[in-house]
């Protein structure tokens, strides 16, 4: 793993100390670690979302779809059940 080193006024500084203490993080460094992972997942979704809005529009779905799915995914999580 690699190692920067970053500066912050006293405020951050004391912000982010409280966040760690708060939220159980174990150091400053984990809770950095995790912000950055959120945006990441932020900065993907949005590129989904903007690959989306741009693709093709597709036949509108039905209450009767989103109950087909539901009873597949419902199917698919129950026989995936360890016994």
């Amino acid at each position: 793993m690699s190692t920067m080193n970053i500066s912050l006024p006293e405020t951050l500084k004391t912000f982010v100390d409280l966040q760690v203490s708060q939220r159980g993080y174990s150091t400053s460094s984990e809770y950095v670690r995790e912000l950055i992972r959120k945006d990441q997942d932020r900065l993907e979704l949005r590129e989904k979302l903007l690959i989306g809005a741009g693709s093709a529009p597709t036949l509108p779905v039905s209450g009767t779809y989103f109950d087909d799915l539901r009873d597949r995914v419902h199917q698919a999580t129950s026989n995936n059940t360890p016994r």
